[in-house]
């Protein structure tokens, strides 16, 4: 039995097909944990949540901002549709409240002591350690799995707060923990998040650091898988995988053995141009 960590889809269906035939994948025995964005930009959104929810309990997919954009176009109707959405077939298909429930219940972090991985799709704030990494996560999943769910996507968007302080409470605590997991690339020294800054490490002006760059990080030593930055791409560190290699614009779409650290790559076509 193997686990392959997978890049962002991001509605690449056929490219996630023709990877899986390409590399020794058993659907029967094999695992795959898919680092969030399933949707969205792509040509076949429905298609990859169809295909990753049938799964079942072979996937592990955690949440990523693409993702948390279709929840909240699915439950606000003030949200509308931006340019280069290409989210409306699910909503178009008879299935898509069944889709949809599911990805509602999909966490924002993974973590696997026996294999001692941490999945999550944008990363993990240098003030947090994996325990307070875990209890934040699960403070917003039980907000998006219960009652106030509708409440939390009309209060989530926003940069602000963009330091964390263990005081924070309510909407502010769990929209910094959103935007720490779904959007952050850049903090400062001290984890001030930076969400405007979007380039490749190096074209940042100072103090900005990739967020597993900053020197007091406390999750050092803890092997993290993530995605969301596609100008970055593959990218191995000390101990942190970058799997978003750019699929969508005309990049690859990676996938990495955690059980060996293989990696495999395909070619994809540009299915959108960035920007």
């Amino acid at each position: 039995m193997a686990t392959y960590a997978i890049g962002d889809i991001q509605g690449c269906f056929q490219p996630l097909v023709q990877l899986l035939k390409e590399i020794p994948y058993d659907p029967v025995r094999d695992k795959l944990w898919f680092a969030g964005d399933l949707v969205n930009r792509g040509p076949q959104s429905l298609e990859t949540l169809r295909f990753i929810r049938d799964l079942g309990d072979r996937a592990i997919t955690v949440l990523g901002n693409h993702d948390l954009h279709l929840l909240a176009l699915w439950r606000n109707h003030h949200r509308h549709f931006k340019s280069n959405d290409t989210l409306a077939p699910i909503f178009d298909a008879p299935d898509h409240p069944e889709l949809l429930e599911w990805l509602r219940a999909r966490p924002l972090i993974h973590h696997d002591s026996e294999l001692g991985y941490t999945l999550v799709h944008a990363g993990i704030p240098p003030q947090w350690d994996l325990e307070t990494a875990q209890r934040c996560a699960r403070e917003v999943e039980e907000v998006l799995r219960g009652e106030l769910f509708d409440e939390f996507l009309q209060n989530m968007y926003g940069n602000h707060p963009s330091y964390w302080f263990e005081s924070h409470t309510g909407w502010d605590r769990l929209r910094f923990t959103v935007n720490a997991f779904t959007r952050m690339r850049f903090c400062s020294p001290h984890g001030l998040l930076e969400f405007k800054l979007k380039g490749r490490p190096g074209q940042q002006p100072k103090p900005y650091l990739p967020w597993y760059e900053v020197p007091e990080r406390r999750t050092q030593g803890q092997r993290i898988l993530f995605g969301h930055w596609s100008t970055l791409g593959y990218h191995q560190g000390r101990d942190v995988i970058a799997l978003d290699s750019g699929c969508l614009w005309g990049g690859h779409l990676s996938a990495y053995r955690l059980d060996d650290g293989k990696l495999f790559q395909l070619k994809c076509p540009m299915a959108s141009k960035p920007g």
